[in-house]
């Protein structure tokens, strides 16, 4: 079974791409990685105001599986529709 959708994460990076970390998680889901890789431009623009030397955005798969295991957030934890 395939991945139920895609996500884009944005990735701060130190100088030469190292030390990288996840800062920004767009809310957007893509029914396909093609159309998640097309959105990756747009999200590494709307996200250019971070602070780090190197940003990258990289395209996930989410498995249907991992997309129900949790219906409900946990306290202080917001959930994208």
């Amino acid at each position: 079974m395939g991945p139920a959708y895609f996500v884009i994460a944005i990735f701060g990076c130190g100088d030469g791409a190292v030390g990288c970390r996840t800062v920004a998680a767009p809310a957007a889901h893509y029914a396909s990685e093609q159309a998640c890789l097309s959105a990756r431009a747009d999200a590494l623009m709307a996200n250019s105001d971070l602070d780090f030397p190197t940003l990258l955005a990289q395209c996930l798969p989410v498995s249907r599986k991992a997309s129900t295991l949790r219906a409900d957030p946990a306290p202080g934890e917001s959930v994208a529709t």
